[in-house]
């Protein structure tokens, strides 16, 4: 239901926007913003995301939890979906998104609505998960090898055997 009031509302509210800044500036004017914050939006998109990536990179290597540095990608790829929408609305939504603050309350405020069954770090193969304290087994890779096909009847010009 939300998401269908979603898709009513963002683009009535854009629509009366255009119309209101349109009739305050023209439309020359209008449409220069909206390419403005779309060419500026995409700059810090990228300034934003080489960052978010650097701060997931860091928590991978420090083995620390990843999952703010991902919501924060998350984020900040939403951002930039918003910014190259064209519109008044949307923009405000991706520019507050791209601010750091604003991104850390969202992220507490989903993680107070999201509840997590069960995390865990490292690597354990299935093997290992269904039968941890079988000596016996012994974990192996292998390939199937087909035997070489002899013909059956003599060559013609047409294939090769």
């Amino acid at each position: 239901m939300w998401l269908l009031l979603a898709f009513v509302a963002v683009p009535l509210i854009e629509i009366a926007l255009f119309i209101q800044v349109g009739g305050a500036i023209g439309l020359w004017p209008t449409l220069f913003v909206v390419l403005l914050t779309a060419l500026i939006g995409t700059w810090l998109v990228r300034t934003q995301g080489a960052m978010a990536i650097g701060n997931l990179q860091r928590s991978f290597s420090e083995l620390d939890d990843p999952t703010e540095p991902l919501a924060h990608g998350a984020m900040i790829l939403i951002a930039g979906a918003l910014l190259l929408t064209p519109g008044f609305f949307t923009d405000v939504v991706g520019f507050a998104l791209l601010m750091p603050p604003v991104r850390v309350a969202v992220f507490s405020y989903l993680r107070k609505r999201v509840r997590v069954q069960s995390f865990s770090m490292g690597t354990m193969h299935s093997s290992q998960r269904e039968h941890p304290t079988r000596a016996d087994i012994i974990e192996g890779e292998y390939s199937e090898v087909d035997p070489p096909k002899n013909p059956t009847h003599r060559p013609s010009g047409w294939t090769k055997h």
